[in-house]
């Protein structure tokens, strides 16, 4: 089955039961069906079809579902954007897709328009509400597809499971971001194991608030309670009042944050825990969640929050608490059903329980490779077990402890930063002359960015001044918090900048 296939089905099966609901409105799955066939016909008109590649750009919304699916239909690509790049990010990940079309909505027209000439594929860009004429070439108004395109969609070519849905653009501290190609089934077989997981079915109520261009949201949020027939409430984008008044007025079931949020919720005066008392589960992903943090939500919300681990690569789930069994404090909980996990030391062998490694996945979550990346594909997919980087353990009963990161990533409330690629930046500056970018610890987000910076000599610079020229450059959870001046930066004998001597 596709994506295309399973909302189709969807919409027979559960034709007048509400699938979305935003801003007070609510679509069911037929019309859900509907506007994704005007859209993808809309998009086949333009010329957009099996194996494009479409950009992505909106916050939280029922049309950035139906977008989606209009993607997918046509066995298109989709190319989620996170809403906080600026114009440079922007142009690398659209570029490096190659993308044919970009859906976005005026908020982003400013910073489309002006990335626009340097993305040499692109020919179109669909409006959400195309209110004023844009200098961008190519515009043309997804409300006008909506109104006038056909509701049923005809190919005259086959959509596989095992084709590219969508290229989920993630990195390490080696290079450029690289694009995970997902397949149809990667991500349907990754919804219906955390199902099971979770114990998910109708009638639940999710809850999204975490950004869709994300993986963890888009399957855990938006693509799984859709496979059950359950509801998706939808918020644009996260206020702790907003969300907890959602979650009590719609009766909610579901609930899925990052430790950030929840550590957010726990700041809310006056809260009742007998409001909550319909929500099941509330879920957390993207970083790893304090047991402390844990500990005070159930004791303030009495609801017990379930911890679960994925990458971008395996579509994204990979282990969770299990929703019937022991939930052990500071785990990420067991593998989702038929997710396989190995640890293994610096040679490639499995390690005894207990024993420190890095974590490998195998199963049908797992991505195809990295688009135009078969070195790194390589690198990572090795006779099908993907590779995480992360360094954990198990336990005598199969439950997983995260230890650390192989790699220098950091984890800015829940989204990956990547040191590099601040460094990069930072490298262009006329007075820099070397750079290291590193994460330190940070009780709100989790980690936040630090720099330390060595001048040219005979340059003089302020902290202010530093992080202002990134603030120009990059979007603002990438920020660097803190910069500190050195006189130099230790090394090894190679010449490589030893970072965890700055930690």
């Amino acid at each position: 089955m596709t994506l295309g296939e399973m909302i189709t089905a969807g919409a027979k099966e559960f034709a007048d039961r509400p699938a979305l609901k935003f801003k007070g409105r609510t679509w069911p799955y037929k019309e859900l069906d509907e506007q994704a066939n005007k859209v993808a016909n809309g998009l086949k008109r333009l010329g957009i079809g099996k194996g494009d590649r479409v950009g992505l750009l909106m916050l939280n919304s029922s049309y950035f579902v139906i977008s989606y699916f209009a993607i997918v239909k046509l066995g298109a690509i989709v190319v989620p954007v996170n809403v906080m790049f600026k114009a440079e990010e922007l142009i690398y990940q659209l570029n490096d897709a190659g993308v044919s079309a970009l859906i976005t909505a005026p908020l982003f027209m400013p910073l489309v328009t002006q990335a626009e000439p340097q993305i040499a594929s692109l020919k179109y860009i669909v409006v959400q509400d195309l209110e004023q004429d844009y200098s961008a070439v190519g515009t043309v108004s997804m409300q006008s597809m909506l109104k006038n395109e056909s509701g049923s969609l005809d190919l005259d070519y086959a959509v596989s499971s095992d084709d590219v849905a969508v290229l989920l653009y993630t990195s390490g501290t080696t290079g450029n971001p690289k694009g995970a190609m997902i397949t149809h089934h990667n991500m349907l077989a990754n919804a219906a194991a955390t199902k099971e997981a979770t114990a998910s079915g109708y009638p639940d109520s999710t809850v999204c608030v975490l950004p869709m261009f994300h993986s963890f949201a888009w399957t855990a949020c938006v693509l799984l309670p859709l496979t059950y027939g359950g509801l998706v409430i939808i918020l644009e984008s996260f206020s702790p009042q907003t969300s907890l008044r959602t979650i009590v007025e719609e009766k909610a079931t579901i609930f899925a944050g990052v430790p950030t949020m929840y550590s957010v919720l726990l700041q809310v005066p006056n809260v009742n825990p007998a409001d909550f008392a319909h929500l099941r589960l509330a879920y957390s992903g993207g970083a790893a969640c304090p047991v402390e943090l844990s500990r005070k939500f159930k004791e303030k919300f009495g609801i017990q929050i379930f911890e679960g681990y994925g990458l971008s690569e395996c579509s994204p789930v990979c282990t969770t608490n299990p929703y019937y069994g022991e939930w052990k404090p500071g785990s990420i909980g067991v593998p989702i059903p038929g997710v396989e996990v190995k640890i293994i030391d610096e040679k490639g062998n499995e390690v005894p329980r207990n024993t420190p490694g890095e974590l490998c996945f195998k199963g049908p979550n797992v991505m195809k490779g990295y688009w135009n990346r078969p070195e790194a594909t390589a690198e990572a997919l090795k006779d099908g077990w993907m590779h995480s980087g992360d360094i954990g353990y198990m336990d005598e009963e199969g439950y997983i402890f995260i230890m650390d990161r192989k790699k220098d990533l950091v984890i800015v409330g829940g989204l990956n930063v990547y040191p590099r690629e601040i460094e990069e930046v930072i490298y262009t500056h006329p007075k820099v002359a070397e750079a290291a970018v590193v994460g330190v610890a940070n009780d709100l987000r989790g980690e936040i960015v630090k720099a330390f910076v060595v001048l040219k000599e005979g340059e003089t610079a302020t902290e202010r001044e530093l992080i202002k020229y990134c603030q120009e450059r990059l979007a603002n959870y990438k920020l660097p918090k803190v910069v500190e001046f050195r006189d130099a930066l230790p090394k090894n004998s190679t010449g490589k900048i030893l970072k965890r001597e700055l930690v």
